[in-house]
C-alpha cells in the first residue's frame, strides 16, 4: 500500500463530497440539476469540458499506446482533437440555442416528440454505459494497484462515489468536480513533462533517439503502421473519433449549462485550447515512459509485465520523476478524473431516462420537475449498478481502445441525426428514427463480430467482420438510412415537418425564443 498516494486520494474524494453538498443546497430546480442553471461563463465551462475530454482514458490509455506502439498511440490524440472545430463551427451554438436539457431536445424540435426521443435516448444510454465501462476499467486498475485491494472492490467503491455525485450534487457538482481536476490534471501533467524533458536535456531528439534505442521494435516506434496496419481500419478510427466526439451526449449537454450561444462559442474555444495542450503533453509522457519506465526492472513484475497493467504506465513515470509524493498526486488526479468522467456519463444517462422517456414520452410533458429529478436519481442508481457490471465483465481491454470503439457509436448514433436535423429542411421523424436505429444496430454488431469482442473476449479463433473500428461503414449506413427513409416519406406529417424547419433554422441561428437570448 501506498500510503501517500491513499492519504491525497483521501484528501480529494472529502474534498469533493464538499463541493457535492454545496450543491445539494443549491440545487432547487431540474434546470439546476440538469444544466447548472445555465450560469457557467465560456471559461468555467470550457474547463469543465476539457475535463469531460482528457479523461482517464487519454491519459493512462494513449501514455500506454505510445509506450508500447509509439508514434501510432497518436491517432487516438489527434482524432480527438480533430472533432473540435466541428463542434464549433456546426453545432455549438446551434445546440445551445434549440435545445434546453438534452441533445434528444433538439432533433426533436420539430419532429414527432415521442418515436425521436425513444431512438435518442437508447443512442444516449449504449453511448454512456459503453463510456463508462472504459472509465470504469481504468478506476479499477488504479486503486487495485494503490490500495493492494481487489479489482470487485475498486469497481464498486467507484461506482457509489459516482452515484453520490451525480445523485446529491446534479450538474453543478459534477461541474466543478471536473473543473479542480482538469486544473490539476494539466497541472501534474505539465509537470511530467517538465521533468521528464529535463531528464533528456530539453532535447526532444535525444529523448526519440534513447526511446528507439530501448524499444522492443526499434526504429518502428517511429513509423506509422504499429497500431493500424490497415488503411481501412485506420480510416474508419479517424472518422470515429472525429465525428464521436461531437455525438457524446454528455458533451453535447455541457452546451446548456451557459447562459447564450456567444458563451456556448468561448466555451469550444478554451476546451480546444486545453484538450489540445493536454494531447502534446502525452506525447512527451508516453516516449519519456518507454525510456524512464520501460528499462527499469523495479516496474515490471516476475514475469517482465508492467506492474497493474500496460494502463498503468503513466503511474509508474510519476514515480520515476517526482517520487512518492508526486505518484500520490497523480493517482489522485487520475481518479479523479475518472470520477468527473463517470459523474457527467451518468447524469447523461439518468437525463435521457428521466427528462427524455419519462417526463415527455412517458407523462406528456406532464410530469412535475420533483418527479423528474426522482425518476433520475434512481435511473442514476441503476446505470451505476450496470456500469459495475459491465467493468468487471471487461477488466482486460485497454482503456483507449475502449473509448475509441464507444466513439464509433457515438458517430453512428447521434452525429448523423444531430447534423441533419440542425442542416437539412428533407429530415423526417421516419428518417430520423430509421437513421438512428441503422447506427445503433450495425456499430454494436460490428463491435461484436469484430476482433475487439469476438476474438479478445469470446476467444474465438478470428473475427467475422475483419475490422477493429465500424465508424466508416455504420456512420455512412446510419447517413444513407436517414436519407432514404424521408426521401421516400410522403406522409401528411412529413409534409408539416418539412414547413416547419424554416422557423427552427431561424432560432438556431439568431437565439430568438432561445433561453437567455436577450443577452445576445
Amino acid at each position: 500500500m501506498n500510503w501517500t498516494a491513499i492519504s491525497m486520494f483521501m484528501v480529494f474524494v472529502c474534498f469533493t463530497l464538499l463541493v457535492t453538498r454545496w450543491a445539494a443546497l443549491r440545487t432547487r430546480s431540474a434546470s439546476d440539476f440538469y444544466t447548472a442553471g445555465g450560469g457557467l461563463t465560456g471559461m468555467q465551462n470550457g474547463l469543465a469540458i476539457a475535463g469531460d475530454m482528457i479523461s482517464a482514458a487519454s491519459f493512462l490509455g494513449i501514455s500506454a499506446m505510445m509506450f508500447m506502439n509509439g508514434y501510432d498511440g497518436l491517432l487516438y490524440a489527434l482524432g480527438v482533437l480533430a472533432g473540435w472545430p466541428i463542434i464549433l463551427f456546426l453545432i455549438a451554438e446551434r445546440l445551445r440555442n434549440l435545445g434546453k436539457y438534452t441533445f434528444a431536445d433538439v432533433v426533436s424540435y420539430r419532429l414527432a416528440q415521442t418515436p425521436v426521443r425513444l431512438t435518442s435516448a437508447f443512442g444516449t444510454l449504449v453511448v454512456a454505459l459503453m463510456y463508462l465501462v472504459a472509465q470504469m476499467v481504468g478506476a479499477g486498475k488504479l486503486i487495485e494497484l494503490l490500495f493492494g485491494i481487489s479489482y470487485l472492490y475498486a469497481v464498486m467503491l467507484v461506482g457509489v462515489l459516482m452515484v453520490s455525485y451525480v445523485t446529491f450534487g446534479g450538474m453543478l457538482a459534477t461541474t466543478w468536480v471536473q473543473i479542480i481536476k482538469a486544473v490539476m490534471l494539466l497541472s501534474g501533467t505539465s509537470f511530467m513533462a517538465f521533468m521528464v524533458l529535463k531528464h533528456f536535456g530539453f532535447s526532444t531528439e535525444a529523448m526519440f533517439a534513447s526511446a528507439v534505442a530501448v524499444h522492443a521494435k526499434g526504429q518502428a516506434i517511429m513509423a506509422p503502421g504499429g497500431l493500424l496496419s490497415n488503411p481501412v481500419d485506420a480510416i474508419s478510427l479517424g472518422l470515429g473519433m472525429m465525428f464521436g466526439t461531437a455525438g457524446l451526449p454528455h458533451i453535447l449537454m455541457r452546451f446548456f449549462t451557459v447562459s447564450d450561444a456567444k458563451e456556448a462559442r468561448k466555451s469550444v474555444f478554451y476546451a480546444t485550447g486545453f484538450i489540445g495542450y493536454f494531447y502534446l503533453l502525452l506525447i512527451v509522457v508516453g516516449f519519456g515512459a518507454i525510456v524512464m519506465v520501460g528499462t527499469e526492472p523495479s516496474y515490471r513484475d516476475a514475469t517482465g509485465a508492467i506492474i497493474g497493467g500496460g494502463n498503468m504506465v503513466a503511474v509508474h513515470l510519476a514515480q520515476a520523476v517526482g517520487g512518492n509524493l508526486f505518484l500520490g498526486f497523480i493517482s489522485a488526479v487520475a481518479f479523479a478524473t475518472i470520477l468527473a468522467v463517470v459523474a457527467g456519463l451518468a447524469l447523461s444517462g439518468a437525463s435521457a431516462v428521466s427528462h427524455d422517456l419519462y417526463a415527455c414520452v412517458m407523462r406528456k410533458g406532464k410530469a412535475t420537475e420533483q418527479e423528474e429529478m426522482r425518476v433520475s436519481r434512481i435511473a442514476t442508481l441503476l446505470i451505476g449498478l450496470l456500469a459495475v457490471i459491465l467493468g468487471l465483465m471487461f477488466e482486460s481491454q485497454n482503456i483507449a481502445f475502449l473509448s475509441g470503439l464507444v466513439l464509433a457509436v457515438a458517430a453512428s448514433v447521434n452525429f448523423p441525426v444531430l447534423l441533419l436535423s440542425m442542416f437539412w429542411k428533407g429530415l423526417t421523424t421516419r428518417g430520423a428514427v430509421c437513421g438512428s436505429m441503422a447506427g445503433l444496430v450495425s456499430a454494436v454488431l460490428l463491435v461484436v463480430l469484430g476482433p475487439a469482442v469476438w476474438v479478445n473476449v469470446l476467444h474465438n479463433e478470428t473475427a467475422l467482420f475483419p475490422y477493429s473500428n465500424p465508424a466508416l461503414f455504420s456512420m455512412s449506413l446510419a447517413f444513407l438510412s436517414a436519407w432514404v427513409f424521408s426521401v421516400t416519406d410522403t406522409s401528411e406529417r412529413a409534409v408539416e415537418e418539412r414547413g416547419r424547419y424554416l422557423g427552427q433554422f431561424i432560432r438556431s441561428m439568431t437565439g430568438i425564443g432561445a433561453a437567455g437570448a436577450s443577452k445576445h
